[in-house]
C-alpha cells in the first residue's frame, strides 16, 4: 500500500507550512522541529518528509542544526530536499543519517549530477519536480523553466533514481486536494515511482490513495491538514494498512 510521509518545512527553524509556496505566507505550526518528529512517529508514520525552504532559495543548507535534531528525535528514515546541490553536500547529508536525499533545481540545472549521484549512491537519491501550471519550477519555487514535469522525470528514466516527489505549486498549502490527474499522468509516464505532494487537504485524499489505480504511487505528502487537524492520523494510516513503509 501506498505510504503517507508527514511534512516538517524548516523556515528560521521552526515547522512552517506555506501557501501557494510563497515564504511571505507562511504559517509557524511548531518552533521545535524535533518534538515534531518524535510526534508523527509517536502517531504511528514510518517516514518522514523534511524540506530546508530557507536552503532551497539560497541554494545550501540554512537549517542544519534542525535537521540533525530531527534526526537525532526519530528513528524514521527521513527523506531531505532544499538547497542541496553539489555531490558532497549529498553525501554530508547521507553519512548524517538521512536515508534519502531530494534534488529539486540542480536536477533542472546539472541533470548529469543527478545521474553522477544517483551512481555513487544508489536508492538514496529523489527528483522532486514542482510544478505550476505544468511547468518545472526552481529556486524555491521563485523561477519557472520552459520544461514540463514529464519532460523532466523522462531525463532520469534510466538513470537509478529512488522516487520523484511531485509538487503541484497550485494547490501546495490551501487544502484544495492533490492534483491527481497530474499526479497518476506523470507516474504514468515514467517507470520511476512518484510520490504525490501539494494540497492534500482530508480523509478523501487518503482513501483516493487508496484506490486500485494509485497503486501505481510510491505514496502521498501531507502537511497543512495534519497540522491544522483535518486529517486524523490514525485513521489515515487505517486505510493504508499501516505499519507503513520501512527503514
Amino acid at each position: 500500500m501506498p505510504i503517507l510521509f508527514p511534512a516538517i518545512d524548516l523556515k528560521g527553524g521552526q515547522c512552517v507550512r506555506l501557501k501557494l509556496g510563497d515564504m511571505d505566507q507562511a504559517t509557524v505550526f511548531n518552533d521545535d522541529p524535533a518534538a515534531q518528529a518524535r510526534s508523527f512517529q509517536d502517531q504511528g508514520f514510518h517516514w518522514l518528509h523534511v524540506v530546508d525552504l530557507d536552503g532551497a532559495f539560497a541554494g545550501e543548507s540554512r537549517n542544519g542544526a534542525a535537521v540533525d535534531a530531527i534526526l537525532s528525535a526519530t528513528t524514521n528514515p527521513v527523506q531531505l530536499g532544499g538547497g542541496i546541490r553539489t555531490l558532497d553536500q549529498i553525501a554530508a547529508w547521507l553519512d548524517k543519517g538521512i536515508a534519502r536525499v531530494i534534488l529539486g533545481t540542480v536536477a533542472v540545472r546539472d541533470p548529469e549530477l543527478v545521474k553522477t549521484a544517483c551512481a555513487r549512491f544508489p536508492g538514496k537519491i529523489a527528483v522532486g519536480i514542482d510544478a505550476r501550471g505544468g511547468k518545472v519550477a526552481v529556486e524555491g519555487w521563485a523561477e519557472t523553466a520552459e520544461l514540463t514535469a514529464i519532460d523532466l522525470a523522462r531525463r532520469f528514466e534510466d538513470a537509478g533514481v529512488a522516487a520523484i516527489i511531485y509538487t503541484d505549486i497550485d494547490r501546495d498549502g490551501i487544502l484544495k486536494g492533490i492534483n491527481w490527474e497530474a499526479t497518476l499522468e506523470l507516474a504514468a509516464a515514467t517507470a520511476i515511482p512518484v510520490i504525490a505532494s501539494g494540497g492534500l487537504a482530508s480523509i478523501a485524499d487518503v482513501e483516493r490513495l487508496a484506490t486500485d489505480d494509485c497503486a501505481v504511487l510510491e505514496g502521498a505528502i501531507t502537511g497543512r491538514a495534519l497540522y491544522d487537524g483535518r486529517l486524523d492520523p490514525a485513521a489515515a494510516l487505517r486505510l493504508l494498512g499501516a505499519p507503513q513503509g520501512n527503514a
